[in-house]
């Protein structure tokens, strides 16, 4: 395996990499502009997703709270104006029924702003990024990496299990997740429920929640206990990722309905 070290980088060089490699933060994104003027700034970036959603995303090299107040004002600016912006961006073919996303990507959040995010009626998405560099090269790859937001502890079952499925661009991925659903139930047939929460589906077994799997355009995330019991995020992006994460999902079921 070749070395490598992680590198700093400033915002303007990470604003580069992401409209770049926007492919790599979520597959079918693709980079519509950046810097434009919005409600007393500029906005970094805007993206269009595979499902015509146009995303406003806010970028941060340090840890920063107010990003999240910040990319809110951006997002209320472009959201009053969707029209116009699917008409200034006609070539991307923004839709402008569907709801504008908001992306926040940061070296890390604070579980004060994750927090915030579960109760903000929204699309929005958490990425962190790291920035490596190979020996003898002057590339610099960022990678990244989602962090799920948890649903209010009160939220209420608002949507039906095909609306999240609905939510799924590319086909093959959302019959790959009603094949994983019910491989799930078959681990304990009849004692595993499924509700659609208001962003997850939400899994329990005896009444106690062991799993959640958020939707995504062309792919999906699993929260549930890792080996240490401690709620960890998996994204499955193919049959790969999956093995290891339905074995602990197996464990969890095992654990909490005893």
């Amino acid at each position: 395996m070749p070395k490598y070290k992680k590198v700093d980088v400033s915002e303007q060089q990470l604003e580069d990499l992401i409209r770049q490699n926007s492919d790599q933060i979520e597959e079918g994104l693709s980079f519509v502009d950046h810097q434009q003027q919005a409600a007393g700034g500029r906005l970094d970036v805007l993206f269009v997703d595979s499902g015509h959603s146009l995303v406003v995303a806010e970028l941060k090299v340090i840890e920063d709270d107010g990003m999240l107040f910040q990319c809110l004002d951006y997002y209320d600016y472009v959201a009053g104006r969707i029209e116009t912006y699917a008409r200034q961006y006609r070539d991307h073919n923004i839709d402008p029924t569907q709801p504008v996303r908001l992306l926040l990507v940061a070296p890390s959040f604070s579980q004060t702003l994750i927090n915030r995010c579960k109760w903000i009626d929204a699309p929005i998405s958490l990425f962190t990024y790291s920035c490596i560099k190979l020996d003898k090269s002057d590339d610099i790859i960022p990678v990244f990496s989602e962090q799920a937001i948890p649903s209010p502890p009160t939220t209420i079952i608002v949507r039906k299990l095909d609306d999240h499925l609905s939510y799924i661009t590319d086909t093959e991925v959302r019959a790959n997740v009603s094949r994983v659903l019910e491989r799930i139930k078959q681990l304990r047939p009849g004692q595993i429920s499924m509700d659609a929460l208001t962003d997850a589906i939400s899994m329990k077994v005896s009444g106690r929640v062991f799993a959640y799997l958020y939707p995504r355009r062309r792919h999906y995330l699993i929260t549930t206990y890792n080996a240490d019991d401690k709620w960890t995020d998996y994204p499955i992006h193919g049959e790969d990722d999956l093995v290891d994460v339905l074995q602990l999902v197996t464990h969890s079921i095992e654990h909490r309905a005893r």
